[in-house]
């Protein structure tokens, strides 16, 4: 008996050994721009699941990312980090990043069209990854939030898109009228970065018959989800980035609601 026990526990133990969260890289291209993002997800259970399409916020894909997109893929989602600046662009610094995003935030058509190619390379490689191809989403953070905004404008079929403490403005109110996936912002009531374009947004998503939110965090800033950010416009907030986390989830669920596998 006491054999079998041990048997049963080395067996247990093995299996354990071999579930890891798996961090894989994946070349895809933009037109002539070659990319590579980074496929993420428990591979405890072979179980479809719901994926993610992520945009970082602008220093792209780095230890930080691939952290955080591990940390909200767990056993529920997996996730594919889209890299928005080229392969082997990877900015060091805030000089660095804000260089790297400005021709995205110059043209708007350009921003569309590379989150856009993140969405088809996750697509891709469903057979890559336990995903439920009918349970797809977006979710971005400070400039990935712009990015996935402009994602949904661009009529992208997502169930929806998350956006949190990313800019509003967009170069056309009129793409609104394109939304299929239900939105969801998440912003600091104190970011003096969205403050300026909230209530333009809000008519944005007026015009449209889109199924949106727009949620303001009392006394938080721009940044509050960006582990070790701490100045007075950029501050990360871990009682409110809980709090989005939630709501994030409460929101995916509802848009995947009868569209399991």
């Amino acid at each position: 008996m006491m054999r079998c026990v041990l048997l049963f526990m080395l067996f247990c133990a093995c299996g354990a050994s071999h579930a890891a969260m798996v961090s894989r890289p994946i070349d895809y291209q933009d037109g002539e721009v070659k990319l590579t993002g980074t496929l993420i997800f428990d591979d405890a259970s072979h179980q479809a699941r719901p994926a993610l399409l992520m945009v970082p916020n602008w220093y792209g894909i780095n230890e930080a990312a691939i952290k955080k997109a591990e940390q909200i893929a767990g056993h529920d989602y997996v996730i594919f980090l889209a890299d928005m600046y080229g392969s082997g662009v990877r900015p060091s610094n805030a000089e660095q990043a804000s260089k790297a995003v400005g021709p995205f935030y110059q043209d708007r058509s350009r921003m569309r069209a590379r989150v856009e190619a993140g969405l088809r390379a996750l697509r891709g490689h469903i057979q890559d990854a336990p995903i439920d191809p009918a349970r797809v989403a977006a979710i971005g953070f400070c400039f990935g939030g712009s990015a996935v905004l402009d994602l949904a404008r661009s009529g992208a079929d997502v169930a929806a898109v998350v956006s949190f403490h990313g800019g509003l403005s967009t170069d056309d109110p009129a793409l609104a009228k394109q939304i299929k996936a239900a939105v969801l912002v998440l912003n600091g009531a104190d970011d003096q970065g969205t403050a300026k374009d909230a209530e333009a947004f809000r008519a944005e998503m007026r015009s449209s018959a889109v199924d949106w939110s727009f949620v303001d965090f009392g006394h938080a800033v721009h940044c509050f989800t960006e582990v070790g950010e701490n100045s007075p416009g950029c501050r990360y907030d871990a009682k409110v980035a809980a709090r989005a986390d939630r709501l994030m989830r409460e929101w995916l669920d509802e848009a995947f609601a009868g569209h399991a596998d």
